[in-house]
């Protein structure tokens, strides 16, 4: 019976040709937008902006990937070997912050990352009337968001507010401003407006302040004794009512 004989390959050839594999994707580099390494892109809303990745160095055809964030961008079959563009249309201020990052396929170590720096003003208007019982705390909200992030002025009747320790606290995030004032009085009232100014422009909300006086509170016990004394003079009311009546008849 002839004998099998079975192909020998060298162990060294598929070590050398990963190796050459490695090489190649080594050498190889990416840009976007004319940027080898990682960069921060500034902008502002409305017009759209575009991203174009571009392979270096390469002697083949090389798969491109987007990311936005963690999640793949889905990129049509003509835009993926070797250059690669997305467009962010309109740009709004959620795409501020969010990285867009360039990879290589085969090679996902390879590539270039690009973080939107979305400029936009505070937008802040409006008005909005409060009632507030006297020694009652009362908290004045402004929702505001910009880039760059904007500084905030209180004023009261037009005036800068003289703020009073222990009575006015004052709260900021990078979207929200507020002031609080503990146990109000009458001296209170009046009309607090939220300033807040970036270098891109101003915005505004004011809140009329209206101090009602303080309701009275009576005693829980009080108004259960007053409410058995009601009732115990209604039911001997009718009671005697009734004796009258089985007297006449």
């Amino acid at each position: 019976m002839a004998q099998r004989r079975s192909l020998a390959i060298p162990c060294g050839v598929p070590v050398l040709a990963i190796s050459f594999l490695a090489c190649v994707a080594a050498g190889l580099e990416l840009s976007v937008n004319n940027h080898a390494a990682d960069f921060t892109l500034s902008t502002e809303l409305g017009p759209p902006i575009s991203l174009s990745c571009l392979v270096h160095n390469s002697s083949q055809a090389e798969e491109l990937l987007w990311y936005r964030g963690d999640g793949q961008v889905r990129l049509k079959d003509g835009n993926k070997v070797n250059i690669s563009s997305i467009c962010i249309s309109p740009v709004n201020e959620s795409d501020n912050g969010v990285t867009f990052t360039c990879k290589l396929a085969r090679d996902k170590a390879v590539q270039v990352s690009v973080i939107l720096d979305v400029q936009f003003p505070p937008r802040l208007s409006g008005e909005e009337t409060l009632h507030v019982e006297e020694d009652k705390d009362v908290t004045l909200t402004c929702n505001s968001k910009s880039n760059p992030q904007a500084q905030t002025t209180w004023y009261k009747n037009n005036h800068s507010l003289t703020l009073q320790q222990n009575r006015h606290e004052l709260y900021q995030t990078s979207e929200v401003f507020q002031l609080s004032i503990k146990k109000v009085q009458k001296s209170d009232n009046g009309t607090y407006t939220c300033m807040v100014e970036s270098p891109l422009g101003n915005g505004t909300r004011h809140f009329h302040l209206i101090v009602e006086d303080k309701k009275p509170v009576f005693p829980k016990e009080a108004v259960i004794a007053a409410a058995v004394v009601v009732t115990i003079t209604i039911l001997f009311g009718i009671a005697a009512r009734k004796d009258k009546f089985f007297k006449v008849w």
